[in-house]
């Protein structure tokens, strides 16, 4: 009869321990794993130095900028439209500009009061004029033009929230190269079209005005004029011109009606009637063409401060500087000039930007 045999634990004895455990092979058959010690897991590799530097400590985050820049691909008139436009952005900046060029208007007018009572100068008792020493008068009546500088810059940074250099260019600055470009066109436009105004005025009958009354006459009188006569012209610039044409821009797609109204404020903040009028407007519109044309306002500015100096200097010269700021009738040969002036400076202007790839969007 067949009994079953005990195994190796059964033959060691109750009391005895079992031998040492052996891992068993993975199938059926198989040799077994060896046993051993337990193997060390395997160590990422150092570190590398790369070419970043390790980490800044920490800090306050950046703070966000109050104006932003215009997005890329718009053209001058609608520099106006950035992430943070809004509609009522443009009427604010505008109310805004107005009521603080009369408050100052009203505040150099106290200066002037002021200026009188200590040098006294007398003060003019009748006209627009503030005293009655002329080239005084002058350099007043420019300086305050020249205010609306700051104003219209100012206005654009704290209403619109966008730097004022958009008023100036699409590349958000002056382009000081090119505007000295542009004054060397306006230099033979302005010359060309004075020598056709005087001839056809000559032709006339008309008296073109030329008269000498000596340096001590002219000297102080064109100081003056060369001082201040480039931040009165750029002013206008900006504000008939950069502001209305980019405030219109802000809703419209197309330039023209900012173009027409304002050269329609430019004409009316003058004293020009009959032609004086109609040259007034023309010399608004091509401005505000050329402004558009060219992506911002250097061609403008040099025209305007070119014609204004050379226009001066002519009254200067006179010793007449009384009459310098007079505007009424002009008569229609003087158009012909004018004519000619815009014709020049406009085609030479646009010939050189096209040659020099002048920016004329944003980017």
């Amino acid at each position: 009869m067949n009994e079953p045999q005990p195994g190796p634990d059964q033959a060691r004895g109750p009391n005895q321990l079992p031998g040492p455990y052996l891992a068993p092979g993975p199938y059926a058959g198989g040799a077994a794993w060896p046993a051993g010690p337990p193997q060390p897991l395997p160590q990422p590799p150092p570190p590398v130095a790369g070419p970043y530097p390790g980490p800044y400590p920490w800090g306050p985050p950046p703070r966000a900028r109050w104006d932003v820049p215009p997005p890329p691909g718009l053209p001058y008139d609608r520099l106006a439209r950035t992430p943070l436009h809004r509609w009522w952005r443009p009427i604010a900046g505008t109310v805004a500009i107005i009521a603080a060029f009369l408050v100052l208007s009203i505040v150099v007018g106290l200066v002037a009061f002021v200026v009188s009572l200590v040098t006294g100068v007398p003060m003019a008792r009748t006209g627009t004029r503030l005293f009655a020493d002329p080239v005084l008068d002058l350099g007043f009546q420019l300086g305050v033009i020249a205010l609306l500088l700051p104003l219209v810059l100012g206005a654009a940074w704290l209403f619109q929230r966008r730097p004022p250099g958009s008023l100036s260019s699409v590349a958000l600055r002056l382009r000081w190269r090119w505007l000295g470009a542009c004054v060397l066109v306006a230099l033979v436009a302005v010359v060309l079209g004075q020598a056709v105004e005087v001839g056809m005025l000559m032709l006339a009958g008309i008296d073109p005005g030329f008269s000498w009354a000596g340096w001590d006459e002219f000297l102080p009188a064109m100081i003056v004029i060369l001082l201040l006569v480039p931040f009165q012209s750029a002013a206008e610039e900006y504000a008939y011109r950069g502001w209305i044409i980019q405030a219109f821009g802000a809703y419209l797609n197309t330039p023209w009606p900012a173009i027409l109204v304002g050269a329609a404020a430019f004409a009316a903040s003058h004293g020009y009637t009959g032609w004086g009028i109609v040259y007034v407007f023309a010399f608004g519109t091509l401005m505000g063409w050329l402004a558009v044309r060219t992506g911002g306002l250097e061609a403008p500015i040099a025209l305007h401060a070119t014609n204004n100096i050379v226009a001066f200097g002519v009254v200067a010269a006179s010793g007449d500087m009384g009459s310098a700021l007079e505007q009424g009738e002009v008569p229609w040969q003087s158009l012909i000039g004018s004519a000619v002036q815009f014709a020049v400076f406009g085609i030479g202007v646009l010939i050189i930007a096209r040659k020099w790839a002048i920016q004329t969007v944003s980017r």
